[in-house]
């Protein structure tokens, strides 16, 4: 039976699998398909921070997928999970949060994965994991955690590294994957989306499936995408992030400084355009490929939800030549093209006209005058004052464009300032009237 789009299961999934790391297994997940039915696609996620970053979009990209197929996607807000605290890849017991705290950063949540995610009732469901795990009885706690031995926890890679690390475990932290797979158990997912640092709990939710009388469901592992530092992946707390709901001057300019031998993976990961255009782009060199990478995903994001493909079809309603390679600069949507400008002058050493300003009270001078490192502080461009003088020392701060370099200085602030960190943040300053 051919999807809504008039794919076979056969070509739906040869659509879904791109850019995939691992469908386990991947025969079961044709056989769903050739059900014909809307499959129920689950994401479980506990809202430790409130933003999105495009880490997160990989996988809620490829659930965008799904449902532009016809199936329907569940998102589970772990606000009952977030209070064990999710153990994958971490080398020690993460802090829980209450209730409350999930919940209010949920909202953020939810609404920035509606950029990327349908909203259609048919298409989108919300839900909060504690609507069943608070109502649990010890006795199928019991029950649960009997489907697994010791030993399997300790097959898991952050469990069994801690241990020989002699790093302590909570018991709590066994929970965990338990508390997840009952989700699916709940929903009757029949496939679960994740990272690769996901697999083991995705695995542990078809034997918790197969337990009680249910079609296991697929697990669906996507890559993990590596941060702007080049070695980690994407995280808010390493800030090798890049926000989905960033301005386009933020996000244009982080998008710049992808390392060039991770410009492939964000190509693949992230938008979807052809091989052969990935390639053609790659031989181009960094410049033009860091360029149209940055002006695809900027317009992308910068609209209320991105659209269903971001590819060449999309770069060139845009208004920009694809044979141009990223040197047709004055094309584009008006703030990609601000994005672009503000990025090149900045470039060059010249100072962006729209910044944000900070008005400073007269009680922070003495006799008219402030000291830099606390000048630099209030503009919120160093969090302390010993961060702003290792930053003098290091030739890393600027006044209208003139390096800092005594760390002892005293500023007049009678007229507005141009306050600088590094090459691309800037700040203006005046006293308050």
């Amino acid at each position: 039976m051919a999807d809504p789009k008039g794919l076979s299961p056969e070509e739906s999934l040869a659509l879904l699998k791109r850019g995939a790391e691992e469908i386990i297994p991947e025969e079961e997940l044709l056989e769903k398909l050739r059900e014909g039915r809307p499959l129920v696609v689950k994401l479980g996620a506990d809202p430790t921070r409130p933003d999105l970053h495009l880490g997160h979009a990989v996988v809620l990209r490829k659930m965008r997928q799904f449902q532009e197929l016809g199936h329907k996607v569940i998102l589970i807000i772990g606000d009952f999970t977030g209070m064990i605290g999710d153990p994958s890849g971490r080398s020690k017991t993460r802090p829980p949060l209450t209730l409350e705290e999930t919940r209010e950063n949920a909202k953020t949540y939810v609404e920035q994965a509606g950029k990327i995610l349908r909203q259609e009732p048919y298409l989108f469901e919300l839900r909060y994991n504690s609507e069943w795990l608070e109502k649990l009885t010890f006795k199928e706690v019991v029950r649960l955690t009997s489907l697994m031995t010791v030993a399997q926890m300790l097959e898991r890679e952050d469990f069994k590294r801690r241990y020989e690390e002699g790093v302590p475990i909570s018991l709590h932290e066994f929970l965990y994957p338990f508390a997840q797979a009952y989700d699916s158990v709940a929903i009757r997912a029949d496939v679960e989306m994740g990272g690769t640092d996901q697999r083991f709990n995705l695995l542990v939710g078809r034997e918790v499936q197969r337990a009680y009388g249910q079609t296991p469901q697929v697990a669906f592992l996507m890559p993990l995408l590596v941060g702007l530092d080049g070695r980690e992946k994407m995280s808010k707390s390493l800030d090798n992030y890049i926000g989905v709901a960033e301005p386009p001057e933020v996000m244009f300019k982080k998008l710049m400084r992808v390392p060039d031998a991770l410009l492939e993976g964000y190509f693949r990961l992230l938008t979807d355009l052809e091989e052969g255009e990935i390639q053609t782009l790659l031989k181009a060199g960094p410049v033009p490929a860091h360029r149209v990478l940055a002006r695809l995903l900027t317009a992308a994001y910068a609209l209320p939800t991105i659209p269903a493909r971001i590819d060449r079809v999309f770069y060139e309603s845009l208004g920009y030549a694809w044979e141009a390679l990223g040197k047709d600069k004055e094309a584009g949507p008006e703030a990609v093209r601000q994005a672009e400008a503000r990025y090149d002058q900045v470039a060059k050493g010249g100072i962006p006209e729209d910044l944000p300003e900070v008005v400073i009270p007269p009680s922070e001078l003495k006799e008219g005058r402030i000291w830099v490192a606390r000048l630099f502080t209030l503009a919120g461009l160093t969090p302390s004052n010993a961060e702003a003088r290792r930053l003098i020392g290091n030739r890393g701060l600027r006044i209208d464009g003139e390096l800092v370099e005594d760390p002892g200085l005293e500023v007049e602030l009678s007229r507005p300032l141009v306050l600088q960190r590094g090459k691309d943040r800037f700040v203006r300053v005046r006293l308050e009237d």
